[in-house]
């Protein structure tokens, strides 16, 4: 399986190409830019090589770059959209062609401009619900990984920090990315159908505002679900 990720040279698509690679998961990074990709991905690469230990290399898959289209094209199945949100509806509009039998997992957080401790959601209700209404029910579309830190992920001394939260309007669809994600190790649940993203994504900016306080001992935090103690 390879895996797109288009805004990828953003520090959330970066971290994100780290932990699919090290979990043996081949990544293409998507830009706008091909040659930024080209480039960003041999940094990573050379990340891998200087965090792993000694021969522990040969055990990651290898990144790559490329412009948007190719990435999609090259994607097994699954592209994850990790662009800006003022760039959200124009990058799906522009790859819709090039989607077609592969899963849209959007990870993008309609923060206010300005301000990210504000949501801004579009007409649609969330990312999520505006990217499935934007490429029609023929091509799916999951939500994901809206509340999880860059920073944590960029760090690979430390394990991901928190459970992920999967919404969208097909099962199997869902499942399929929920397998991808346990392969970070990390635990992923079905949240509901493409509207749970209106709350899921509304998350992410409490969540930045609880990070950055003055008043709490710590930052990056994610969320967890946690089962009862009997």
């Amino acid at each position: 399986m390879t895996i797109a990720i288009i805004g990828g040279t953003g520090p959330q698509g970066q971290g994100l190409a780290l932990r699919f690679a090290l979990a043996g998961i081949p990544v293409v990074l998507g830009s706008r830019d091909g040659a930024k990709a080209e480039q960003c991905a041999a940094e990573l690469n050379q990340k891998l090589s200087q965090t792993l230990p000694t021969g522990a290399a040969t055990i990651a898959a290898n990144i790559t770059g490329s412009d948007n289209a190719s990435a999609v094209q090259a994607a097994t199945e699954q592209v994850i959209l990790a662009v800006p949100v003022s760039a959200h509806n124009s990058t799906l509009a522009e790859l819709k062609p090039l989607l077609a039998g592969k899963i849209l997992v959007d990870i993008v957080v309609p923060l206010a401009a300005g301000n990210p401790k504000a949501v801004e959601m579009p007409p649609e209700g969330s990312a999520t619900e505006a990217a499935q209404a934007l490429l029609g029910d023929e091509i799916a579309v999951v939500g994901a990984l809206h509340n999880v830190s860059a920073t944590t992920l960029n760090n690979l001394d430390r394990p991901i920090n928190c459970d992920i939260l999967v919404c969208g309007n097909q099962l199997e669809a869902k499942k399929k990315v929920i397998a991808s994600l346990q392969q970070l190790d990390i635990k992923a649940y079905n949240a509901g159908l493409a509207d749970s993203a209106r709350c899921i994504e509304a998350i992410t900016p409490i969540l930045i505002r609880l990070n950055i306080s003055k008043d709490v001992p710590f930052s990056h935090a994610g969320i967890r679900i946690w089962a009862p103690q009997h």
